[in-house]
């Protein structure tokens, strides 16, 4: 029989996310307590934002924090240096008919 070893980030009762190592599972809990303070400061803002909504964008903030620390700080937009330029779908992709018509003649 093997031994597991988990750890789980719970909060008010509720199992939020399991983990194998501790140091992914201190990040996750930490990343819930920026999203719970800053669920308390929408709540506060002149936007009306349904209860869901603040939830929801305190989540995902917290979850970027790093790239919105950055911007807040006057630097780039980190989303925009790292990703590369799409190429069009029409660029490297041949509609079935033309492949067809090759096949064909």
């Amino acid at each position: 029989m093997a031994v597991v070893v988990k750890y789980v980030v719970e909060r008010n009762g509720v199992e939020r996310m399991t983990f194998t190592t501790k140091k992914e599972a201190d990040a996750y809990d930490k990343m819930l307590d920026i999203a719970e303070s800053l669920e308390l400061m929408l709540e506060k803002v002149d936007v009306p934002l349904s209860e869901q909504q603040i939830e929801s964008l305190a989540l995902e903030i917290a979850k970027s924090k790093d790239d919105f620390m950055t911007i807040l700080k006057g630097g780039k937009d980190p989303a925009v240096t790292k990703a590369p330029a799409k190429s069009k779908k029409s660029d490297n992709v041949a509609s079935i008919e033309d492949n067809n018509d090759k096949k064909v003649s």
